[in-house]
């Protein structure tokens, strides 16, 4: 198969881009576009389907063309995408009924209040996540109660309920797959992580009729074949995995107690628990990936969701930089940060705190403080969100940590990951392959059609390319992170002391 390529479509939350790798993992061919982002409301935030499958499209296309290679010469696809993201369909057309409810928005966020006082524990059990308006329940509740006419049709089966992934595949085979691999289900809220099934009693609380449900499917498997009219050859798709648990696949994390973090719009700490589905009060228990019909390896998951986002805050809302890089000189002009913290509590504060309600402040200004106090404000946070989530992944999992690996675009600012390392304590690690979450949905692909034969083998493909190892003082480090923790109290239910003042925003 020395002739032939794995082709990888990972979709993500800005941008569609689709990458040739082959058998060295060797990157021939990229392309990526954008797509619009659409906010009708304060706290929502949209897609449109089609125009995520057109940018789809154009970039395996591009992707192709820069590695010259032709579609019959692509051995395997493998999908991964943004999680959590809801789209409804109709069965027939392929036509969306709504746009895409993106996992950022917060439409449902006083419905998963109601929704967690009363079934909050069971569906934690259920399902390992926190009851919140990131997962795709809740989603799918207010398209169902909410576009007039679809909850007749889904209750005949006329329309069709999918994650990205989902979408992207039955529209790649010509509407002949509907399906959703492991990891992607462990994310919608309704789907029984120990079960490896829907779970009934979830879905009655939500009224999603089971009709509109992609079958669950492990995440490497020969799902079907591209419709030739679509993709210009029949070529077997045959990987899948969301976003997190596909760049946990590909940064190698196949051993118990290995874990990542991915740096790009929010940050996902991942670590993996082996077979064992580890309970968690302040972070998820979610499905790493499946590799067989009814068997699954679990991790952990610490989901942080504005991290990178506000690095383009700082560029495109308060116009500080003109583009992302400049904030790294800005941050390392500083020798401390002089008591500037910020917490990038956008759209509230996901895990350890899951709060809805929180909202972003920067705190500690004084008439000295300058743009480089709030440039390095935003990267530190990073790396203080990041301890928040491991400190609770090391006492729940009883594993300490021993190294932590490292993709996503942030993990391009060195003075980010040495920061990363100082206030942790461990060392972190950068690899050359920096399209982790690409590289692991190919693997996937590849490990279904025998483009690769085994776990040891991709293991042995992965390479270092820098260790960054703790400098700063344990104990300058824990008083850095003890100040953090006091400026995360001040933001915590921002949102709802305005709405009990009568203000919406």
């Amino acid at each position: 198969m020395a002739e032939k390529y794995v082709l990888s479509l990972d979709e993500g939350t800005t941008s569609a881009r689709a990458i040739v790798f082959d058998k060295e993992s060797n990157i021939l061919g990229l392309g990526q576009y954008e797509f619009t982002q659409y906010y009708p409301r304060p706290g929502w935030v949209e897609h449109d389907p089609d125009e995520i499958w057109d940018a789809q499209v154009r970039a395996w296309k591009t992707a192709l063309e820069k590695a010259k290679l032709k579609p019959e010469q692509i051995a395997a696809i493998g999908v991964t995408n943004q999680r959590e993201t809801t789209i409804i369909w109709d069965a027939k057309t392929g036509k969306p009924v709504y746009k895409a409810i993106v996992w950022q928005c917060r439409r449902t966020a006083d419905r998963i209040e109601e929704v967690k006082r009363e079934y909050g524990d069971m569906i934690k059990e259920k399902t390992g996540l926190v009851p919140d308006s990131y997962f795709s329940a809740a989603k799918i509740e207010w398209i169902l109660k909410n576009v007039p006419g679809v909850k007749e049709k889904a209750k005949k089966g006329e329309v069709k309920f999918g994650t990205i992934d989902v979408f992207l595949i039955w529209r790649l085979t010509g509407g002949k797959v509907h399906v959703i691999d492991y990891s992607n289900a462990s994310r919608t809220m309704i789907f029984n992580i120990h079960k490896l099934d829907w779970d009934d009693e979830i879905l009655e609380i939500f009224g999603i009729p089971r009709e509109i449900l992609p079958e669950p499917v492990p995440s490497s498997e020969v799902y079907g074949y591209t419709d030739p009219k679509v993709f210009g050859a029949e070529v077997p798709v045959s990987g899948d995995a969301g976003d997190q648990q596909a760049a946990l696949f590909g940064q190698a994390g196949y051993k118990e107690g290995m874990a990542k973090n991915t740096y790009g719009t929010g940050c996902f700490i991942l670590m993996n628990t082996g077979k064992k589905a580890v309970p968690s009060k302040q972070l998820l228990t979610t499905i790493a990936w499946g590799l067989k019909k009814g068997e699954v390896t679990y991790a952990l998951e610490g989901s942080i969701f504005i991290t990178g986002a506000a690095v383009q805050w700082v560029r495109d809302g308060l116009k500080l930089i003109e583009v992302s890089a400049e904030i790294n000189p800005l941050a390392e002009s500083l020798d401390w940060n002089e008591g500037v913290y910020m917490v990038p509590a956008f759209v509230g504060l996901g895990a350890p705190y899951w709060d809805q309600y929180a909202r972003g402040i920067i705190i500690g200004i004084t008439r000295g403080t300058r743009r480089a106090h709030i440039a390095r404000a935003v990267l530190e946070a990073q790396t203080y969100l990041t301890r928040d989530v491991i400190e609770i992944m090391e006492q729940d999992a009883g594993i300490k940590l021993t190294e932590l690996r490292v993709d996503g675009g942030g993990a391009r600012s060195d003075f980010m990951m040495q920061y990363q390392a100082d206030i942790l304590g461990v060392k972190v690690v950068r690899p050359v392959v920096f399209e982790t979450t690409a590289l692991g949905a190919a693997y996937l692909a590849g490990l279904a059609v025998g483009y690769w034969e085994s776990l040891d083998e991709l293991a042995r493909l992965w390479k270092v390319e820098r260790v960054f190892e703790p400098k700063m003082p344990k104990e300058l480090a824990d008083r850095y992170y003890k100040v953090w923790k006091e400026a995360v109290k001040r933001s915590l239910g921002w949102a709802k002391i305005l709405k009990e003042a009568g203000f919406e925003i």
